[in-house]
């Protein structure tokens, strides 16, 4: 009889793919243009991606299981591949950051800055309105989520986005056997 896999264990496999997938379109965006990675719509289109290849791999696994999958299931391997996925999306990016290019912080802090000050004269404040010492420190804030430590914890804060996305795609993910139903 043939060994069914864990949801830890299938997850690993999905997990290694997102997570290169994720570097990948990283190190391309940081090739073509590096200020795309301080663009919300990069964040989105990354962020759909990631749920469908959540999707996809975790409807793969619930056919491989014999077609249904518990609650309980679907959200421990939708939850270990987000987290696989982000430790290598997190080695990619602290190499990126500290390896290739340790200047790309800087020049993300002054594109999200930018961005901020676009924003807020779309809603119609001035950008002259914020004095330069607050300017300072937003960029200050936003070079600290690049250092080591900021990555680290923004893994960690990642973690409980990652628990809410797996419940929501536990629900999506889960499906019942009803001839069980009396």
């Amino acid at each position: 009889m043939e060994e069914r896999q864990t949801p830890v264990q299938a997850a690993i496999r999905p997990g290694l793919t997102i997570g290169l997938i994720s570097v990948a379109l990283t190190y391309v965006a940081y090739f073509v243009d590096s200020t795309m990675l301080a663009s919300g719509w990069f964040g989105l289109v990354a962020l759909v991606l990631f749920f469908v290849l959540i999707i996809y791999f975790g409807r793969q696994y619930r056919t491989e299981i014999g077609g249904f999958m518990s609650f309980g299931t679907a959200f421990n391997f939708a939850f270990i591949t987000m987290i696989v996925s982000g430790l290598v999306s997190l080695v990619g990016q602290l190499l990126l950051f500290h390896v290739i290019d340790p200047a790309l912080p800087g020049v993300l802090a002054d594109q999200s800055v930018e961005n901020t000050l676009e924003i807020m004269e779309r809603f119609g404040a001035s950008a002259d309105s914020l004095p330069p010492e607050q300017l300072d420190e937003i960029r200050t804030r936003t070079m600290e989520n690049f250092s080591l430590t900021g990555q680290i914890k923004n893994f960690g804060i990642g973690l409980i986005i990652y628990a809410i996305i797996a419940l929501i795609l536990g629900a999506i993910l889960k499906k019942r056997d009803k001839s069980l139903d009396y």
